[in-house]
Order: C-alpha cells, then structure tokens, then sequence
C-alpha cells in the first residue's frame, strides 16, 4: 500500500504550536533550539506563548508551520514515505522532510521566502479570493476577461479555487463569479496577492539563494506545486520552488497524480486539518491520517 504525505501551508498555525513536542521529546526540543539559533530569535516563545495575531506575521507564521510539520516529520519512527507533497509553503517542508534540503538549509530559504514576501506585500497591495461552486475553466475565463492582474492562484479542490491579484481585479472577478452562479465568492483576510504576478519581486532574492543552497535527490518523489507532478531531480525541484511563488498552487492536481500513482492512504503532518478536507473532496474513500502533535504521534 502506498504511503502519501502532505503537509500544510500558511493558515494553519495556532497558539501554543508545537509546545508540547518540545516539551515531551528531546529530539523535537533540540531541532527547535537549532531553529532559534539559525533564526537569531527565538520562534519558539513566539510560537509556545504568542496569540493568534502574533502568529499572523507572515515572518514568524512560514517559519513556525515549516518547523511544527518537519519537527512532527523527524519524531516521526515510521516515517517511510512512498510520496510527498506540501501545499505553497508546505511543499519546502515536504523537502526537508523527504531529505532533498537539510533542515538549517530549509529553514533559511523559508524565512527568506516569508520575509521577501512581506515586502511585496507592502510594496504592491494585492488580496485574495476563495470561489466556491465554479469549475476551474469558468474561474480561470473569469480571471482573464478583468483587467488588471488576478489569476487562479490555489486549485484546492473540485469547486474551490482560490484567485490573486490586484484587489480592485479581484473584486471584479468575484462579483463576475457570483454572475456565472458562483455559490460563494469570499475575499480571505491575507496580506497579499500570493501564488501571482504581484510577488515578482520577491522572486529576486529567493532565487539567489534557492540557487546557493544545496538540494539534493528526495528519498521519494515529491510532487510539486506548479505542476501537481512527481520529480526526485534537484535541478527541476530548484526550478519549480522559485516558479511557485508567482504561479498557482495545483494541489486538485496533485492529489489526483498521487491518487494515479497508487496513493491508497493520505497522512497529513503539522498543525490543522486543511489537506484532510481537501482530499476528501478529492479522493473520497482513500484513508485520511493526522499527525499534528504528541497525541496523533
């Protein structure tokens, strides 16, 4: 039977993440010190003691989820994945936890990548919005009949794509989905238009440094965002991990390849239950498994 796991993006922190890891197994409590050290603060009081808005800076928020699924990842004895994939910022955590980046390395490119992010955000103001009931063609012909900058940035699941931009082009759209009979078209309380053209800026940096780190052959394949299919070739992976930020996550996708290469069960790693819901929709009557802290481990 083969083995999927996934692990979550932005949006699934919480207070208190990842405490009682640390405080119950030496080897989650020394990868979060190493964190705090390569990190130069330390993540882990803002993780164990911050409230929720704390953890909505996008700085601390990448971070904190990629350490809280890889940490779970690492304590994990069983771990002997036959695929991986992550969702947007899930899918370096799929990385480190596939052993195609080391967890320093990993952790570096993830607060670059959450940290350029932020200032494309305040740079170029953007939004987001999740529309529910359409199929991706009748989203995607929406997007591209507004002007300005919105595209279809997360394929989630049949139903439910979740579309970037511009917020005066995002707008538009949604009243234009609610038009065709979206069911719902909700603005999502984000600080930026991710998964699009607006956070071309913050590909310059991330490059470079995407570029400088050394990523090696996964232990199995790992299915990645931009396209939703499989690769164990670190010069695709480096390729695809920069293409991501301003492309739209496949994640519909990608379920629907891992589901075509034989995944019989899905195991999500970190901290909510997103994927769990979409892969439901996605793969209905595949096992869904949730490892999110000491009591699921």
């Amino acid at each position: 039977m083969k083995k999927a796991y996934l692990f979550p993006g932005q949006g699934s922190q919480f207070p208190g993440m990842a405490k009682d890891l640390y405080n119950s197994l030496p080897k989650a409590k020394e990868l979060l010190e190493r964190a705090n050290e390569v990190l130069g603060f330390r993540i882990t009081d803002i993780m164990f003691e911050g409230t929720a808005e704390d953890l909505k800076a996008t700085q601390v928020t990448q971070p904190a989820i990629f350490l809280h699924s890889v940490v779970l990842a690492k304590c994990l004895e069983d771990f002997r994945p036959d695929m991986v994939a992550g969702h947007s910022l899930g899918e370096f955590s799929a990385l480190a936890a596939a052993d195609a980046v080391a967890f320093e390395d990993a952790l570096r490119l993830v607060h670059l990548r959450a940290t350029e992010m932020q200032k494309c955000c305040e740079k170029v103001p953007g939004t987001m919005a999740a529309v529910i009931g359409l199929s991706n063609e009748q989203v995607e012909e929406i997007c591209a009949s507004c002007e300005g900058t919105v595209i279809p940035a997360n394929y989630n699941c049949n139903g439910q794509v979740v579309i970037s931009g511009a917020r005066e082009a995002v707008e538009a759209a949604c009243a234009k989905a609610k038009e065709a009979g979206a069911k719902r078209a909700l603005p999502l309380a984000v600080g930026g238009a991710f998964h699009s053209p607006l956070m071309e800026p913050a590909r310059v940096e991330l490059g470079k440094a995407i570029e400088a780190t050394p990523i090696v052959a996964p232990v199995c394949p790992v299915y990645q965002n931009v396209t939703g299919e499989p690769t164990t070739d670190p010069v695709l992976i480096k390729e695809q991990l920069l293409k991501q930020l301003t492309s739209p996550v496949k994640w519909t996708q990608t379920v629907g390849n891992m589901l075509r290469d034989g995944a019989e069960s899905f195991t999500e790693v970190g901290p909510g239950t997103v994927l769990q819901g979409l892969v439901k929709r996605i793969a209905a009557g595949k096992e869904g498994i949730l490892i999110e802290g000491i009591t699921t481990l």
